[in-house]
């Protein structure tokens, strides 16, 4: 009976575990055709895809006020979009957490944040479960292929989720770089550290 127990709790433990990373559909793989969304930015304005007739691409980052993976990329995501949005790539961010389970991802608690890009609030959770996203942060490269954007490259920021200063490959970086020479990117996809997704309960 003692070896039992500690089995039934590893199991109960499990099967709690499931229901917080609760998948979600197998979403996007590099080649697909992103279809496009309607979401409300932190201004009050619905954002699309499709609103930016100049834009080469987007990077689409999953991301939220609250977790401290999202918190220690808040700046990388900022200086993302600093570098490559005068190259056709603006970032686009989504915070996809139900703020019934987390109260600090609240649109009202969205809108103290102050970016230069869009800040939505996937408030069905659709979005993320059409990408695939499971981790905040989570990111998508997508690139315009006449009216279509296909995605380039999902995981990752970077190799290092706590200090930026100990980072040693920059993926989405290496993968733009490739992606602006018209190539595919040689790494484009790597495993997305972070949060889960805080999914609505059912």
């Amino acid at each position: 009976m003692q070896k039992v127990l500690p089995l039934l709790t590893l199991c109960f433990a499990l099967l709690l575990s499931s229901f917080t990373l609760r998948p979600t559909a197998d979403g996007y793989q590099v080649g697909d055709k992103a279809a496009d969304f309607k979401l409300k930015n932190i201004d009050g304005k619905m954002v699309s895809l499709a609103d930016n007739k100049t834009a080469k691409g987007y990077i689409v980052v999953f991301t939220c006020n609250t977790c401290p993976y999202a918190q220690a990329y808040e700046s990388r995501i900022i200086a993302l979009n600093q570098k490559y949005a005068p190259q056709g790539y603006p970032v686009v961010a989504i915070n996809p957490n139900d703020p019934a389970v987390v109260p600090g991802d609240s649109y009202a608690a969205m809108q103290t944040k102050k970016y230069a890009f869009p800040y939505l609030q996937d408030e069905s959770q659709q979005v993320a479960k059409t990408y695939g996203a499971t981790r905040t942060p989570h990111l998508y490269v997508l690139t315009r292929r006449g009216n279509d954007f296909v995605v380039s490259y999902i995981g990752a920021i970077d190799d290092n989720s706590e200090d930026a200063k100990l980072v040693k490959t920059k993926y989405v970086e290496n993968a733009m770089a490739e992606i602006l020479a018209g190539k595919p990117a040689t790494t484009n996809s790597t495993k997305a550290i972070g949060c889960s997704i805080k999914w609505k309960r059912a």
